[in-house]
């Protein structure tokens, strides 16, 4: 749905190289503290130099340092804490088991300030660290930054890992030595404290970072120390200052997660466009190379066979895995909502089916009185519920940088996200659908709602970024044929921004279960190519293999195509909120039920004791939907449609929009817009939500299409699409033409020549982007042909607007047409300045 928090990193890395989408998206590693491991293997390669040969003489002895006044917690390592003295003591016992094994340290939230917009269980910063042995007789923390690689045996190896130090960040004194001097203690207290550790990181990004002043932290107090077999949990409170002015005091309460990571990490997938994964990345170095190269590899959870099915599942037996994906309800859900949130969750199950696990997800309710399960625990995953207005949800991950394995999630459901379902639902199943008729929904309809876009946000934990694409593949037609969509959907992907089916008639006889959105074929093809294991040993012999499948599947099924519409924003079929294979007839279809829906607005939004903000709101969304459909149709005029195929595929992957389907656009735009839609001025809505001194939607509208159509880079598109593809372009000369004709059509009638307030006003802003581009002064834009055509343009129009004027009755209209007579002669003759 709704974003992907996590989009970011990957987007920007692609744009980096391509000119980073998603998508969505990050792939999560934040850039400041990118990861870096030294070796193509498995095996994580770190400097071990540091020996601990003779102890400091101020190690003491185990007994004298961890008193009787300590509480000792054991788990991944041993926390033992003395809260009897003035200044509390609290030490790590740091095993030699666990040194130079990599750890992330994951920073939550677990209580925030009002309106900082962030809540409890949100991500606040993320490293991955290490402890070494250090000289002097000290335990080191180290950042392991995974930024290039090389194996261990080329010569290049040297050259990266003296070019990629993992920086210090923390070291500490042994105090003592524990049993066989095979554990080591270190106090810790000053450092959990510390403003600057990573314990008490917030990113710069977040919002928290935005309100308030992380520097100015102070009065820290340790709420608890958790300790478990793989992770160790410690909550601080601490008070800061907020970055309003005058500054204001503030409290939060954070949780650090030390979870240890895998000592050997999962075989990488390699990353590949043609199918939508997040993806995280280094740079690989080798001696036979002639450039260095960036590898990508896709982020996705740990699914292995138990070991007694290993033979069924080589076989193509469904089995169950080893360990499951379970995403837990936040209890602070409302009770109503969770069994659908959790049906979101299992619906992945099928999709598993076909990459050869059984039962591989599940959704479930936090055992409330469970008291060996605490939520702050760094194993479970999670469904975290806001209490905000925002309208949104988002599915995030945290993944092992060195191998893309996802270890936990935290997708971020905000309680507002209700109100934007309503109102989709409202204007785009209204039409169809008896039950979206209200103002407040039934429990049962938005608890399929709060379904889908719960599969969205999973699908995002589970690796799958947007596919805006998808929904391109499906004909318009067959959004109206219950056969069709009972089979396929009406749109083959969850994660495409498809919402809900507007294009589906009331005549049609659609049922509910049609018009939502749901886990289709693309899904389950890239869950398939993520999780199914090819058999191979090592990432570049997976890679040739999943390669191959690509080919192959996605050749014989068009509705397995993915859409990148996040990095490649110019292709029309990856739009956000469009559905079908063509926008103008689509959205016809859309605005048909739009035009039934707008005279029962007030019914439906009827509220006792109301005072039409629900009516007002919903008019509003439907003017907003209106206004997507103009932005459909206009991505397909001078478009260009980008479809990668391997160097061994036949044809290219650069072509145009059919110049039919361009003309069709703005066929589109006159017919459904240019053609006053006095519908949207329905008097019984209007009078009850605006003045009409208010923005005129209907004019700022066209204005801001036409503003578009005749925008002088637009044209010299077209023009450069002529250079490219030929014939198959849509000529510029032609384009312009039929604007023209459209706007000024009045002109040529063969009866009295009348134009009314909407058309004159739009034909002023025709003639406006005659002057903005004939006076342009960029160069780029205006020393071209565009110039050329609109010069023609310009004496045409002075040519129709004299033969028009005799043949004017209307006062409004004669007065216009003598405004525009006098422009065009002062643009083609401007008077001289004296």
């Amino acid at each position: 749905m709704i974003q992907q928090k996590n989009i970011i990193k990957f987007l920007i890395l692609i744009a980096g190289l391509t000119l980073l989408g998603m998508g969505s998206v990050n792939a999560q590693r934040k850039l400041p503290i990118p990861l870096i491991l030294s070796t193509l293997t498995d095996t994580v390669a770190k400097d071990t130099s540091h020996k601990l040969i003779v102890p400091h003489p101020k190690i003491k002895s185990y007994a004298s340092v961890i008193t009787k006044d300590f509480v000792t917690q054991k788990g991944l390592f041993t926390v033992h804490r003395n809260k009897e003295k003035s200044q509390e003591q609290i030490y790590f016992e740091i095993p030699d088991s666990i040194l130079h094994q990599d750890i992330m340290a994951i920073n939550r939230l677990l209580k925030s300030p009002g309106g900082s917009g962030m809540y409890a269980g949100e991500e606040l910063d993320e490293k991955t660290i290490f402890f070494e042995l250090g000289p002097d007789s000290t335990i080191r923390i180290r950042y392991d930054l995974i930024i290039s690689q090389a194996d261990t045996t080329s010569e290049i190896y040297k050259a990266v890992t003296k070019s990629n130090e993992n920086p210090v960040v923390g070291s500490f004194p042994i105090l003592a030595f524990g049993k066989g001097k095979k554990s080591y203690v270190i106090d810790v207290s000053k450092f959990l404290k510390d403003n600057k550790s990573f314990v008490n990181s917030i990113d710069a990004n977040t919002q928290l970072a935005k309100f308030v002043n992380p520097i100015l932290m102070r009065d820290e107090y340790i709420e608890y120390i958790h300790t478990y077999p793989t992770n160790v949990e410690i909550s601080i409170s601490k008070n800061l200052d907020t970055k309003k002015s005058p500054p204001e005091p503030a409290t939060i309460q954070t949780n650090t997660s030390f979870i240890a990571l895998p000592k050997v990490p999962m075989q990488r997938r390699f990353f590949d466009p043609r199918v939508g994964y997040f993806a995280d990345y280094y740079y690989g170095y080798a001696d036979d190379q002639q450039k260095s190269e960036v590898k990508k590899f896709i982020l996705h959870w740990r699914l292995e066979p138990k070991d007694a099915d290993v033979a069924k599942w080589k076989a193509g037996e469904l089995v169950e895995p080893k360990k499951p994906i379970v995403i837990y309800i936040d209890p602070a859900t409302p009770k109503q909502w969770r069994p659908y949130l959790i049906k979101g969750i299992n619906d992945w199950q099928k999709a598993f089916e076909q990459a050869g696990f059984k039962n591989a997800i599940f959704g479930k309710e936090w055992p409330a009185n469970d008291t060996t399960m605490h939520m702050d625990d760094a194993r479970y995953s999670m469904v975290n519920y806001f209490p905000s207005d925002v309208q949104n949800a988002y599915g995030p991950q945290v993944h092992d940088p060195r191998s893309g394995e996802i270890i936990q999630t935290h997708i971020g459901w905000y309680h507002n996200v209700m109100s934007l379902l309503h109102s989709w639902y409202t204007i785009q199943a209204g039409a169809t659908d008896p039950k979206a008729r209200k103002a407040k929904f039934d429990d049962e309809l938005m608890g399929q709602l709060i379904r889908f876009v719960s599969s969205h946000e999973v699908g995002h934990t589970l690796g799958l970024r947007h596919n805006f694409g998808s929904s391109s593949q499906t004909p318009v037609d067959s959004l109206r044929s219950k056969h069709y969509l009972d089979v396929h959907g009406h749109t083959a992907s969850i994660m495409d921004y498809a919402r809900f089916n507007y294009v589906a008639q009331p005549e049609d006889n659609i049922p509910e279960e049609d018009l939502f959105p749901r886990i289709g074929e693309y899904d389950k093809w890239a869950i398939e190519w993520g999780y199914k294991s090819s058999g191979a040993t090592n990432a570049e012999d997976d890679k040739k293999i999943v390669d191959k499948w690509i080919v192959d599947r996605t050749g014989k099924n068009p509705r397995l195509w993915f859409g990148d519409g996040e990095t490649k924003k110019f292709d029309p079929r990856c739009q956000t909120e469009d559905l079908g294979d063509n926008a103008m007839k689509a959205s016809a279809y859309g605005i048909k039920n739009l035009q039934r829906i707008l005279p029962n607005l007030p019914v439906w939004t009827h509220e006792e004791g109301g005072i039409n903000e629900g009516l007002a709101e919903m008019y509003k969304q439907l003017q907003d939907q209106y206004f997507r459909y103009m932005g459909h149709v206009l991505k397909n005029i001078n478009g260009v449609r980008y479809t990668i195929k391997s160097e061994e595929q036949p044809g290219p992957q650069y072509t145009p929009v059919p110049k039919a389907m361009q003309q069709q656009a703005l066929a589109f735009f006159s017919t459904q817009l240019f053609n006053t839609p006095y519908w949207l001025m329905n008097r019984t809505v209007l009078d009850k939500v605006s003045l009409p001194a208010e923005p005129n939607f209907i004019e700022d509208t066209q204005v801001k299409v036409l503003n578009s159509l005749m925008d002088v880079t637009r044209i010299n598109s077209l023009l450069e699409d002529e250079k490219q593809f030929g014939i198959q372009a849509y000529p510029a000369t032609e384009y312009v033409s039929a604007i023209h004709a459209d706007i000024w059509k009045e002109l040529k009638s063969k009866g009295p020549v009348k134009i009314d307030s909407y058309r004159r006003n739009l034909q002023k802003s025709y003639f406006q982007n005659l002057i903005a581009i004939l006076s342009g002064k960029d160069e780029a834009n205006t020393e071209t042909d565009a110039c050329s055509i609109i010069k023609a343009d310009v004496y045409l129009l002075q040519s129709e607007v004299k033969q028009a004027i005799p043949r004017v009755e209307d006062p409004l209209t004669l007065y216009h047409l003598k405004d525009i007579e006098s422009r065009l002669k002062e643009l083609i003759n401007p008077k001289k300045s004296t």
